[in-house]
């Protein structure tokens, strides 16, 4: 099926093709020509993350940081993986991969801080909201996930980390 672009002004005369089929959508130029095409996949994540994204912002309770330090983490499954985290908070951290888990998957993992690298910290979480690509608020993709358990003392390391680099950005 195809669907002409009618009122929006920068792709007014382009259409939008739909293969069932393979499951894409093709962007045709004015003249016809494919311009490109994109998954079924990438529109569902893109729509997921966006939708997501506003709705971690509304309920983040905490402050956090941008820090890049080591997280590994199991699936319910079974599954284990070894990531970066690119920010944390009291209330939960940002991992990330190039294949984000689904929202709502729970997470058990362990985190190392980089003032103790060696020492891991355990939690466990839930995927809040993914981010598939890098975009405006990311520089990566992967995932937010909200703590659901952990120790008290951990939780207060990680807020003192916040405080103490937040004072230290303020002061540069």
């Amino acid at each position: 099926m195809k669907y002409p672009v009618l009122t929006s002004l920068r792709h007014k005369g382009k259409v939008l093709q739909i293969d069932t089929e393979r499951e894409m959508v093709i962007l045709l130029g004015v003249n016809g020509e494919v311009i490109g095409s994109l998954s079924w996949d990438f529109f569902i994540d893109q729509i997921l993350a966006y939708r997501k994204v506003a709705v971690q912002k509304e309920v983040r309770s905490e402050p956090r940081i941008s820090l890049a330090f080591r997280v590994r983490y199991n699936t319910p499954e079974g599954e284990r993986f070894e990531s970066r985290a690119g920010g944390i908070g009291g209330g939960g951290l940002f991992i990330e991969s190039h294949t984000p888990l689904p929202v709502g998957t729970k997470l058990a993992m362990e985190f190392s801080l980089p003032e103790k690298s060696g020492e891991w910290l355990p939690a466990k979480g839930t995927v809040a909201w993914v981010c598939p690509k890098a975009d405006q608020y990311t520089f990566s993709p992967g995932m937010g996930v909200r703590f659901t358990e952990i120790d008290e003392m951990v939780r207060h390391q990680i807020h003192e980390l916040v405080k103490g680099i937040q004072v230290t950005s303020q002061a540069a």
